[in-house]
């Protein structure tokens, strides 16, 4: 199962319920919020690795289209970096089905404080895949100061391969 941790802020916008789910390995685990800039965008934060996508698009009470944009968009996301399409597949086929929870971790809530800070830098990007791509080669204390696309490229290698 994929547990997306949604802060209170998203929950009351997506206008979901979370579900109490037992201890779930963080690799199987995203911290989700909203991020406000110039308009509303998602900000996903993988709670093992800190790889962060952002999405666009979405509206108030659309947790469905939420959950389907951020399949198709990590997967798109992951082949642009180079990732092989059957690492992709498996990681999304053993996390199965998509349950909705609160968050549990200050240190990836705090990720994702830094993150947000950094988009409020005036920076423009031609596409999201431009900004995910900045934003996963910034270092982070809680993975050793790697790199968050190296830290889940070698998760995933080591774990499928």
């Amino acid at each position: 199962m994929l547990v997306l941790r949604y802060t209170q802020k998203l929950l009351k916008d997506m206008k979901v319920a979370p579900v109490a789910v037992e201890e779930v390995s963080t690799f199987f685990s995203w911290h989700v919020n909203i991020m406000q800039l110039r308009k509303k965008y998602i900000l996903f934060v993988h709670d093992a690795s800190r790889l962060c996508i952002v999405l666009d698009g979405i509206r108030s009470g659309q947790a469905d289209k939420l959950i389907e944009k951020f399949r198709t968009e990590l997967k798109e996301y992951l082949l642009q970096e180079g990732f092989k399409k059957q690492l992709i597949d498996q990681y999304l086929l053993e996390a199965g089905e998509i349950i909705i929870s609160s968050t549990n971790s200050k240190g990836v809530l705090g990720t994702m404080n830094e993150i947000t800070f950094f988009n409020t830098v005036d920076r423009d990007f031609d596409s999201l895949y431009e900004r995910n791509k900045w934003l996963n080669t910034m270092i982070h204390k809680p993975i050793d100061y790697n790199k968050p696309i190296n830290v889940f490229r070698e998760s995933l290698s080591s774990r499928y391969s």
